[in-house]
């Protein structure tokens, strides 16, 4: 019965481990220079407060998407509803999610990202939402988008 006991704390350790390593900028010039530097490409959550937290439960907190997205993406999350943010910022956001054709809360945007001459480029691979299937078909559904398929 103990080792029973320990076996599964070890698994639940580990796992609120590794989704808590999950680290999500919140600053999209921040993201930027870690993409270009990394060479990953962005996902962008936008999300806001009172949003649906479906995404966020059945896929971002899995294992499956942090070991995924610590390999493949830089993620950048951006609440617009955030009140802490500056004018400057909250301006800036909105028009990122108006450029990127984003329509709905909470949508996920995966794009490229580079600096030239110290000008950022941001480049719309594609869009992804919530859908039914969890961080499996969702993580399939990213990749899709990544590899032009």
């Amino acid at each position: 019965m103990k080792q029973k006991l320990l076996t599964l704390l070890f698994f639940l350790g580990s796992f609120f481990l590794h989704s808590q390593s999950l680290v999500w900028k919140t600053n999209m010039n921040e993201a930027i220079i870690s993409s270009d530097e990394q060479r990953k490409p962005l996902l962008i959550l936008f999300t806001s407060s009172g949003i649906s937290q479906k995404i966020q439960n059945e896929v971002f907190a899995t294992t499956d998407f942090a070991d995924w997205s610590d390999n493949n993406v830089v993620l950048l999350k951006l609440d617009l509803s955030d009140s802490a943010l500056s004018n400057e910022e909250r301006e800036q956001n909105s028009k990122l999610k108006d450029a990127l054709g984003i329509e709905e809360l909470t949508q996920v945007c995966l794009a490229t990202a580079s600096i030239r001459k110290n000008k950022p480029t941001i480049n719309k691979l594609g869009l992804l939402e919530y859908k039914l299937g969890g961080a499996k078909k969702w993580i399939s559904d990213a990749k899709m988008i990544l590899n032009g398929e």
